[in-house]
């Protein structure tokens, strides 16, 4: 979670595997919107010798829909490259790490960024651009922050980009929600009752780091007419994102050092739009078969998001706690919204990101909503229309926000008849967001942790 090994290929499979997808009007310059995709799930800050890195095989993809088609207008490209400086130590860096170009980090990768249009106008291309190393420690790399700065790079396009290690900003409690959704807080009402008290949440990501790719891109450099939309009523002002890893189709394996050549062109194995929906929505069987898809083949999946598994299974698991949502037979029009087209006008006052009738699995963003002064980790449930679903923070609560959608919450804004039960407002693992995982500026998720600095076991 929110998309950490959430399918049983791309779980074999870490450097292609996107944890976790972001979509926001950056708040500290909101004439551009920020895009991040995540990927290589619980990196460990301490996995030496061979540390994190992007996969050379892999083409990453950032993807945006700006006319409610769910097909992608606009496409960003992300091709890594690796060197080896010295091949005869088996160290990630033989001193100091001190600049970009030092020549003590022994596997420095670099990568180009190329912005594709449907509408046919030529593809642009930026190359040669660092990635900064992984956090090592104080004697590896002894000013981190000014390193991953360096990254921070602006493309002659326009835009501001960044590959690289980060902190992981997700949280969630792992252990309860896998073990038959025992949230601790609510461990006492559960079927077997772990105890007769409510506990705290465990963190299950405190400790870990992840891959990030960031990029800030004018407004102006996303919607189909070229605008930046200030009517938030308007079509124009909705834009739809996802993104995707892909490798090509055909791996040869040699026996000798020569090592693994790819050929053939390249097919999908991951993708993430909208958070935890492959991890906790689509059954095992269909998994990978997800991964595989277009969002503009989800019709398939529908029933999956009007009948969830979940809503079946929280009044099992908690007698007499959700008896309301027990009695819900019809289809959730609400999860409907809220997920596959966006939400219309009329049902959040003041509100819409409604990107048309196709059902397809991408975040929404209406960038005429202005960044909040003061955000809500509940985002629209908590009264701030500038957070999850219209689009996604790094900071929002999505596990809380669409567990308690699953629950009943959100079933009264599409049938007035429904009285939410009270726990569906409740429910939660009873986690907030930890502000030393986040940073005020690009690319919003802070330093990683190093491998010196490496975190006990969750607490």
């Amino acid at each position: 979670m929110s998309s950490h090994r959430e399918a049983p290929e791309i779980s074999k499979d870490p450097v292609a595997d996107s944890t976790d997808t972001y979509l926001f009007v950056s708040p500290d310059d909101p004439t551009t919107v920020t895009m991040i995709a995540n990927y290589i799930p619980l990196e460990r800050p301490d996995g030496g010798p061979n540390f994190y890195e992007f996969g050379e095989d892999v083409l990453y993809e950032i993807y945006i829909d700006n006319d409610g088609d769910a097909l992608p207008e606009i496409t960003y490209q992300f091709r890594f490259q690796t060197a080896v400086r010295n091949p005869d130590t088996f160290l990630y860096n033989t001193g100091p790490i001190t600049s970009l170009d030092s020549p003590n980090w022994n596997r420095p990768q670099t990568y180009s960024v190329t912005r594709l249009n449907a509408a046919g106008a030529p593809p642009a291309t930026t190359g040669g651009l660092t990635c900064p190393p992984c956090n090592i420690g104080p004697n590896s790399t002894p000013k981190y922050s000014a390193l991953a700065q360096a990254a921070v790079h602006t493309l002659p396009t326009g835009e501001t980009v960044f590959a690289g290690q980060r902190r992981d900003g997700f949280y969630v409690d792992l252990g309860a929600v896998f073990d038959l959704a025992d949230l601790r807080p609510f461990q006492q009402l559960h079927v077997n009752p772990l105890s007769s008290s409510a506990a705290p949440g465990v963190d299950s990501l405190k400790g870990v780091n992840v891959h990030t790719i960031a990029l800030k891109v004018p407004i102006n450099m996303l919607t189909a007419d070229g605008s930046t939309p200030t009517d938030v009523t308007s079509a124009k002002a909705v834009l739809g994102m996802w993104t995707a890893a892909k490798r090509q189709v055909i791996s040869l394996r040699y026996q000798d050092a020569a090592g693994t050549r790819n050929i053939g062109p390249f097919v999908q194995v991951s993708r993430l739009g909208q958070p935890l929906i492959n991890e906790a929505v689509i059954p095992m069987s269909l998994k990978d078969d997800w991964n595989a898809q277009q969002p503009l083949n989800d019709s398939k999946y529908v029933p999956y998001y009007e009948y969830p598994e979940i809503a079946k299974l929280l009044p099992i698991l908690y007698p007499g706690v959700f008896p309301n949502l027990a009695q819900i037979t019809g289809p959730r029009a609400d999860l409907d919204a809220i997920l596959l087209t966006g939400i219309p006008s009329g049902i959040v006052p003041g509100f819409q990101n409604y990107s048309g009738s196709v059902p397809s699995d991408m975040l929404r963003l209406n960038v005429a909503v202005p960044p909040s002064a003061k955000p809500s980790a509940l985002g629209i449930l908590g009264g701030d229309l500038a957070g999850y679903p219209n689009g996604r923070r790094v900071q929002d609560d999505v596990f809380t926000i669409e567990l308690r959608a699953i629950a009943g919450a959100t079933y009264p804004l599409v049938n007035s008849s429904y009285k939410p039960d009270g726990a569906a407002a409740l429910v939660t693992d009873a986690l907030t967001p930890d502000a030393s995982r986040y940073q005020s500026t690009f690319p919003y998720l802070a330093d990683p942790i190093s491998g010196w600095d490496v975190m006990p076991a969750a607490s």
